[in-house]
């Protein structure tokens, strides 16, 4: 076999400043195994090879994993009531809960229903969830709903300028825009909806979004620890 080529190997073109702005990490391969790989099961960085041990992946993919939180009678499908009180749980307030929750379902439920007729009880069959990614995103999923190191790892090398692991508001914003696909509003509101309300109730008290945070929103890991904190301040 022979050797690549130096040029074989850039990750930055002189003619595209773009390229330079938007860095890759190119020491991934060194930093955990085969993270050109997408996993089914976890969600995996470098600093969590083995995705949250701490978190049953129920054999489901991570995308799957990303919504289970709100099936709490494990039957495989999620209503607007059942999303509501997911975002209540994990405490949003009433009207945004109400919002999202009829937004969500809305937006999402025919595309995982299992026929072709539509329900007007709107659920989300969480086997059917990969047919409800959209465009815009940040790839962080594939399209069968596997998780790809590569590309979360990318959402840091590429818009994490004044924090190595660590999104300001700001950052987020540079980032949904330069993932907008053309023509795509569906996606470009999609996107807002997902990172606005994660910014919101999940970052921390200096105002930045962390890496593990947005690594184990990915996963589903993440609503089960705000659930736990925030039933904890309801009890003080």
């Amino acid at each position: 076999m022979a050797s690549p080529s130096e040029d074989s190997m850039q990750t930055v073109a002189g003619r595209a400043p773009i390229t330079a702005k938007r860095r890759l990490n190119i020491h991934l391969q060194e930093q955990m195994p085969s993270p050109y790989l997408a996993r089914a099961l976890e969600a995996v960085d470098p600093g969590h090879i083995n995705g949250s041990t701490d978190h049953n992946n129920n054999d489901m993919s991570v995308l799957q994993q990303h919504i289970a939180f709100f099936d709490k009678d494990k039957d495989g499908i999620i209503y607007p009531t059942d999303n509501y009180k997911g975002l209540r749980s994990i405490g949003f307030s009433v009207p945004a809960s109400l919002f999202l929750a009829v937004v969500t379902h809305v937006a999402f439920s025919y595309c995982t229903l299992p026929g072709w007729i539509p329900s007007l009880k709107f659920p989300i069959y969480i086997e059917n969830i990969h047919r409800a990614k959209h465009g815009s995103d940040t790839e962080s999923y594939d399209t069968e709903g596997r998780f790809d190191p590569a590309r979360f790892d990318a959402i840091f090398s590429k818009y994490a300028i004044k924090h190595q692991d660590k999104l300001t508001f700001g950052e987020i914003q540079c980032m949904l825009k330069a993932n907008r696909n053309l023509n795509d509003i569906f996606g470009w509101l999609a996107i807002q909806l997902e990172w606005v309300p994660l910014y919101v109730i999940a970052k921390n008290k200096d105002g930045l979004l962390e890496k593990e945070t947005i690594r184990r929103l990915y996963d589903g890991s993440l609503f089960e620890a705000l659930e736990k904190q925030h039933s904890s301040r309801r009890r003080r």
